[in-house]
């Protein structure tokens, strides 16, 4: 269902769209965790490493499509704020296509370099087997993840947040269960786990795809457009639009190259802790899944705060714009503290889960009492605030904002810490955790500034018409 978010109370608007969004997060994520749990059990410490390693690549092509599509799902919603249903259409139009030729290009250079990319993450010799067996899978995947990720990326920018969580719900009792057959009685091992995911990922999209068929969401964009009929849809709407595309890749780009470098730091990070072996390795994996799901509520809250900004700009109303940022920074820290203060009081049962081991779990516990603590507060204002400025179209401070966290800190500090001060894993450790503050400041003093506003206006002007 279709939500305006130019009206209404704010928070309660913030949080009536995060919700569905924070569940179908928890479902999604549910697809690599359920993975690591089964394959860790029935393939021991080697097959958990694997698919630890293996998971930040697929992260990295996932963050891809999800920004890519973002760029869809920004104008969408500055055109749903502008009352703008032609430009919406265009908007689809455009953005499908931009999905299927990016789908194309993703799964090559994956199938390419996934690889050397387990090689450079120093990947152990016994669990490189595994790796390679799940990343092949993985990557002949990668269209159904564009796939979904754009059909639902329109869906939130039109207000509609619920319809995704039943896609990824109905997914998700599949996933489980092809993970406990193909993994357990035949014995697949991580190539099973890989083919149970993209499986279910496809049955998502398709669900996706005749769910909005049935509803007739394709009329209507234009007037003479019937009940359901995609292919006129299309021939309506699909014209060649260089305009349009244009203002999709703007922010598209920049949030693809945003949440790329933002896994690929994870990457490289895993990269130095596999060299500190199996156990370390296996450890650590197993803790940024914790991690990730303990961040699940500030990324739920983000994107509704991209949503929310993004109608707002597009319908010109500056003061309800910075409205939900401010209520968007309270909601993620407040939902993120809960989080925190659940790993902190249970990470060893936490850890349990995915490896029985106790050293393996000893590890794992010590990596959350770092990781997992006060940072993740932080971590959240920081990412509530480039989610707002990805709303308003400003994706580029978004990215480089993300660089500074990524790069220049979380890579630095785990270099100086780590290697330099021979700080050794523990020094890493303390890098993740101290990467977000300087880019959280800068983040606070962005709002402050009236470069957002600027960006909030240009929006408007684009969704009355006078610029692209």
């Amino acid at each position: 269902m279709e939500r305006d978010m130019t009206t209404g109370g704010v928070p309660v608007q913030l949080i009536k769209f995060a919700l569905p969004i924070l569940a179908a997060n928890i479902l999604q994520s549910g697809y690599s965790i359920v993975d690591m749990a089964v394959v860790g059990n029935f393939t021991g410490s080697p097959g958990l490493a694997a698919v630890s390693s293996a998971a930040m690549i697929s992260f990295i092509i996932q963050s891809v499509c999800t920004g890519v599509t973002t760029g869809g799902s920004v104008l969408t919603a500055q055109f749903k704020g502008a009352g703008d249903r032609a430009g919406q259409g265009r908007t689809i139009c455009m953005l499908a296509v931009i999905s299927a030729a990016a789908a194309v290009l993703v799964t090559g250079l994956g199938l390419l370099l996934y690889r050397p990319a387990l090689c450079w993450m120093n990947l152990p010799e016994a669990a490189m087997p595994h790796g390679v067996s799940y990343m092949q899978i993985m990557c002949l995947g990668t269209v159904f993840v564009f796939g979904y990720n754009a059909v639902c990326a329109v869906m939130r920018g039109l207000g509609d947040s619920s319809s995704p969580l039943i896609f990824v719900a109905v997914a998700s009792v599949l996933n489980v269960t092809l993970d406990l057959i193909l993994v357990g009685p035949l014995e697949m091992g991580t190539r099973g786990a890989a083919l149970a995911t993209v499986l279910s990922q496809g049955f998502s999209f398709v669900t996706a795809l005749v769910h909005l068929f049935r509803r007739g969401f394709f009329s209507g964009f234009t007037g003479g457009a019937r009940k359901g009929s995609l292919i006129r849809f299309f021939r309506e709407n699909g014209r060649p639009d260089a305009s349009v595309c244009a203002a999709i890749l703007r922010v598209g780009l920049p949030a693809a190259i945003q949440m790329a470098v933002l896994n690929l730091s994870y990457l490289l990070v895993t990269g130095m802790l596999n060299g500190f072996g199996v156990t370390v390795a296996a450890a650590a994996g197993a803790g940024l899944k914790v991690n990730t799901f303990a961040a699940m509520p500030c990324w739920a809250v983000g994107q509704a705060v991209t949503a929310m900004a993004g109608q707002n700009a597009g319908a010109g109303d500056l003061s309800r714009t910075g409205k939900t940022a401010r209520a968007g920074v309270f909601l993620a820290l407040g939902a993120t503290f809960f989080m925190m203060l659940f790993v902190q009081t249970f990470a060893e049962q936490i850890i349990s889960v995915f490896d029985s081991d106790p050293e393996t779990v000893r590890q794992g516990v010590i990596y959350l009492r770092v990781c997992c603590s006060l940072n993740c507060l932080v971590y959240a204002v920081m990412y509530t605030i480039d989610s707002f400025a990805t709303g308003v179209g400003d994706s580029f401070f978004a990215m480089c904002n993300a660089l500074l966290h990524s790069l220049v800190l979380r890579l630095f500090l785990s270099w100086l810490l780590g290697t330099v001060l021979s700080g050794g894993f523990m020094g890493i450790y303390w890098a993740e955790c101290l990467a977000s503050v300087v880019p959280a400041l800068v983040g606070t003093t962005y709002y402050f500034s009236s470069r957002w506003k600027e960006k909030a206006a240009a929006a408007a002007a684009r969704g009355a018409g006078t610029d692209y």
